[in-house]
């Protein structure tokens, strides 16, 4: 996949391992005080909270940091705090620090990885023995057994949002103390990977219908302290935290909510925050000249598009879909909506992952666009369409689509709203067009959760129900051997981009900007860090 117009990013994307969301895969603050509004006219409710381990994180200095809280800039403020009602990255950010996984993915390879599970055997092909460590502590004091992790996954299967990594189990169920059987249907090539989207939660909490939404309460090296809506999330460190050798050593963290990006980027500048998640493309080249400042960019496994509603005319008929998307000059979105930090995309599936391919794909053609809508009989004489955004670099991505789609003699018309209004509607179908994106850290979870039926009204954004899509998914799913799930999985690329369900616009690099005497900080492809490995080096 080619680069579009900039220097050359280092890229660091794993190849797929078995399925999964980046143990991520789309998508908090401190104990001081509550930093400024970033929005002064926003309205503020607050929220307070009621009462073998991976390769071992880089040494901390041995004495006291001289800095004890790290405030962290973001775009949107997640749309809940519950762990698994959400198809948020935002959330997911939320999730890593107040909850622990049963395993999780390598940031940087995205190989599954043991985190509350010790130890496990594939007792044969259709049943897997699992066991917790036994000196696990939730946030409010209760010991994590595995009665907990069987509520809990029994839990996230009550969620629609969850279908794409909860569905492959037929039977969950205590075998002692400390240890689970899971039990699937037939062969299963993803439990792993799977697994890596199992936040555990008190069974207590569950029976009791506790409100996870707004008072997180897990195992994970964060305790949730308070949310100021429109403002900030605050986090106090876990001092019982149970991951041998990664010990969270900031006490307090507080996560700001900065919709402006070039507010987030005057905010590191000025050192009111130490870390920016959604870095200002235009304003990089001047955070990389700054000596107080570090970035660091990796390529991601997020595939950018606009998100096209098949339920609704004229984007029901595939010859108008692949019109609209044969008009689109992807390099110049990338120009102008990125500054050149990207990568154009044809495949409606990220080119990291093995079983993607370009056969079917359709690249900027506005000829072949023009023959396309001749032949779908679509009238855009009259045709208006909006187009709903959530950020400062989607309106930029749209304004370029309104010039591209005019050349068609349509009309595009951008409404910006806020990022809850915004999922809301785009995935429970109420939209039309819509610049959005998807990441995942293995091509399975990526197809299943944006194309597989049972994901409708979830991260299916594009409406598909093709019984095609389903058998290809389903079938590597069963596939153990990589080279037969491969050739799969290019069947399905193919197919896909034929159907062209969105019309891909560019691949993501995942770029953070931080304060020069932050260390730890290692960005994963899926944009995940580890927070409890992030310390003060001065």
């Amino acid at each position: 996949m080619r680069k579009c117009m900039k220097k050359a990013l280092f890229a660091v994307c794993a190849a797929i391992l078995l399925i999964q969301v980046g143990c991520a895969g789309t998508n908090a603050p401190s104990a001081g005080p509550s930093a400024p509004s970033a929005s002064p006219s926003a309205t503020k409710t607050e929220t307070t909270a009621a009462s073998s381990a991976p390769t071992k994180q880089e040494d901390a200095p041995a004495q006291t940091p001289v800095r004890d809280s790290i405030i962290v800039a973001m775009e949107s403020e997640p749309p809940t705090l519950h762990p698994f009602d959400h198809k948020a990255v935002t959330a997911s950010f939320m999730n890593k620090l107040t909850y622990s996984y049963l395993f999780e993915a390598n940031p940087e390879t995205l190989d599954p990885e043991m985190l509350l599970v010790k130890e496990y055997s594939n007792t044969s092909e259709t049943e897997w023995i699992f066991t917790i460590h036994d000196n696990v502590l939730f946030h409010n004091g209760d010991k994590m057994t595995a009665q907990d992790v069987v509520a809990s996954m029994d839990y996230a299967k009550t969620y629609p949002t969850a279908k794409d990594y909860t569905s492959f189990w037929s039977d969950v169920c205590v075998v002692d103390e400390y240890s689970f059987k899971v039990t699937t249907e037939g062969p299963f090539a993803f439990v792993l990977n799977n697994l890596c989207n199992i936040r555990v939660l008190p069974k207590g909490l569950i029976d009791a219908d506790h409100d996870f939404h707004t008072n997180p309460i897990g195992s994970g090296p964060y305790k949730f302290v308070k949310q100021t809506l429109g403002d900030s999330i605050e986090f106090v460190k876990f001092d019982d935290y149970f991951r041998e050798g990664h010990p969270p050593t900031i006490t307090n963290m507080l996560w700001r909510i900065i919709p402006e990006s070039s507010s987030r980027t005057i905010a590191l500048e000025a050192g009111e925050v130490d870390l920016v998640i959604e870095v200002d493309t235009v304003s990089l080249d001047r955070l990389k000249a700054s000596e107080a400042i570090e970035t660091t960019t990796v390529r991601g496994t997020r595939v950018n598009f606009l998100a096209m509603n098949g339920e609704v005319a004229p984007f029901d008929n595939q010859l108008f879909r692949k019109a609209v998307n044969s008009a689109i000059n992807k390099e110049a979105i990338i120009a102008i909506a990125l500054d050149g930090e990207g990568y154009v995309a044809l495949s409606q599936t990220p080119s990291v992952f093995g079983g993607t391919n370009t056969e079917n794909a359709d690249d900027y053609d506005l000829d072949a666009a023009k023959q396309y809508l001749a032949q779908s009989g679509v009238d855009t004489s009259t045709l208006s369409i909006p187009c709903i955004v959530s950020t400062d670099t989607a309106r930029r991505a749209a304004e370029v689509l309104q010039s591209n789609l005019g050349d068609l003699g349509i009309t595009l018309t951008i409404d910006s709203m806020d990022y809850a209004t915004y999922l809301s509607a785009i995935m429970g179908g109420n939209y039309t067009v819509a610049v959005s994106g998807y990441t995942a850290s293995d091509y399975n979870y990526f197809t299943t959760g944006l194309f597989h039926s049972r994901s409708l009204n979830s991260a299916n954004l594009a409406r598909v129900n093709d019984e095609q899509i389903d058998e290809y998914i389903e079938l590597g799913r069963t596939q153990i051997d990589e080279s037969l799930r491969i050739d799969t999985y290019n069947k399905l690329s193919a197919y896909l981009n034929d159907l062209t369900p969105f019309a891909p616009l560019y691949e993501s690099v995942v770029t953070r900007a931080f304060n020069k005497d932050l260390g730890g900080i290692v960005v994963g492809a899926t944009g995940a860090i580890r927070f409890e490995d992030v310390y003060w080096i001065n």
